[in-house]
């Protein structure tokens, strides 16, 4: 009996995975939940178990290889008669089509949100993240390269098709009503020209905001050099980098925070915290919760936007999920989320900051500890950076990041006059999606975590 091993859906925002490494190979012998291969995302790497024991009779893709979700990767016998057979070369492996999957050199830009408002508990972005994009500049998602691969579209037909989406980008809708007409090509084209007619502008907003981004070119015959490859973690980061600064019109709030009466609180209750807790109190609690209270203010800064069709969405959740951002000891960066963050105290908190980030960097954490956040910050602070502007963490619309914690001067005004004293303070930068929030609701809701801060009481 045949059992066949597929990649893993690594959650709801994955697409594709990378094979790492294989622990096994044809003819090797497998038990249970024992580890066949090790593949990364941009998210998590992780291992993957044996569903059943058996023997090992095919692997159909190589070390490197990426890999949609999905598509079986092995084959396994396990009716324990399979005999030992040799490994199939690496070039008998199955090649993606060309037209599903874009050249990673590629220009991308970062795909429609799909939202699931129907889910209570919590509203899930659905995010396609490697949307593909053809050497004029025009851009596919997933779902549209799938029903294109389903139906044997040619790229060259998807590129004669009319979008209807923002910039006018081939959405599912487009595809499904191509797909009605396809026996007519003249209705197609009478439907494409008429089109043209009614949204005559279409076409040169859509080349005037398609830019690609020029690659650079490096001469590599200079001496000196040093080179480092991106590993696949660091890859994807900047991939999402680029796409976040490209989908979202980033502007920034900054404001001085005092934390001399978190100060206070903390240094009394550090040495009993200590004891009980066995790991140090510090401040990053004490901010989590001034930044829940603030997002129960303004929950808008707590929303996504669905940009899947003209007019936009801002879907709000109705839990509270930060996310967040750990330094890995490679360099890299990732950002495990405090589910259900409104729903603790401080000490709960502060337990779930330190099991979190000690299991981030040993890359520990579960899939679910990685995904689904819906608020995120990041602490340059701990470098000792005064000022930093961060990047929205996509879907999400906003992203605090927190400045070092010194003593700096501070004009404290008394009854008795105004006095310049040392004080503790941190400075805090806002990045927000001006997409949904405005100047003024990012300004108030900025304000409010430095109010909920300084009037910090136990």
């Amino acid at each position: 009996m045949s059992t066949e091993i597929v990649m893993p859906k690594m959650g709801e925002s994955i697409m594709e995975g990378t094979i790492l490494k294989w622990h096994k190979k044809p003819g090797d012998k497998v038990d249970v939940d024992e580890t066949i291969l090790e593949i990364s995302t941009d998210k998590v790497d992780t291992e993957v178990p044996s569903p059943e024991a058996g023997v090992v009779s095919e692997l159909l893709y190589k070390e490197g290889d990426v890999v949609e979700v999905g598509k079986v990767i092995a084959k396994l016998e396990t009716n324990g008669s399979a005999k030992p057979v040799a490994e199939k070369p690496n070039e008998e492996a199955p090649k993606p089509k060309a037209e599903a999957i874009p050249e990673k050199n590629e220009a991308t830009s970062l795909p429609k949100t799909e939202i699931k408002p129907e889910v209570k508990a919590e509203p899930v972005a659905v995010m396609e993240e490697k949307p593909s994009v053809n050497k004029e500049g025009r851009f596919y998602s997933p779902l549209v390269l799938n029903i294109v691969q389903k139906e044997g579209i040619s790229f060259s037909e998807l590129e004669k098709i009319q979008g209807t989406g923002v910039e006018d980008r081939v959405s599912k809708k487009d595809i499904l009503n191509y797909l009605k007409n396809r026996t007519s090509p003249a209705a197609e084209v009478a439907k494409s020209e008429e089109k043209k007619e009614a949204v005559p502008e279409a076409k040169p907003v859509t080349k005037e905001k398609q830019i690609e981004i020029p690659k650079q070119k490096i001469d590599y015959n200079e001496e000196g050099l040093s080179i480092m490859e991106f590993d696949n973690v660091r890859q994807k980061m900047a991939e999402h980098m680029i796409l976040s600064t490209k989908i979202s019109p980033h502007v920034q709030a900054i404001a001085e925070c005092d934390l001399t009466n978190v100060d206070k609180v903390r240094s009394k209750m550090k040495t009993e915290f200590e004891q009980k807790e066995g790991f140090k109190l510090t401040y990053m609690p004490f901010i989590c919760e001034a930044v829940i209270k603030a997002l129960k203010d303004f929950p808008l800064v707590n929303s996504v936007i669905d940009d899947s069709s003209v007019p936009y969405k801002a879907i709000t959740r109705n839990t509270i999920n930060l996310g967040i951002a750990v330094a890995m000891d490679n360099g890299g960066l990732i950002v495990p989320v405090i589910h259900n963050a409104d729903g603790m105290n401080l000490i709960g908190i502060a337990r779930s900051l330190n099991d979190l980030a000690k299991r981030a960097r040993i890359k520990k954490l579960t899939l679910n500890e990685i995904q689904g956040g819906t608020f995120s910050l990041t602490n340059f602070g701990v470098f000792g950076n005064d000022i930093g502007i961060p990047i929205i963490n996509q879907p999400q619309v906003a992203i605090l990041g927190l400045g070092a914690i010194k003593k700096r001067p501070v004009v404290l005004e008394t009854e008795e006059g105004d006095f310049i004293v040392p004080r503790k303070t941190m400075m805090i930068t806002l990045s927000f999606d001006h997409r949904l929030i405005d100047g003024a609701l990012g300004g108030k809701f900025t304000m409010r975590i430095v109010h909920y801060i300084q009037d910090y009481k136990a």
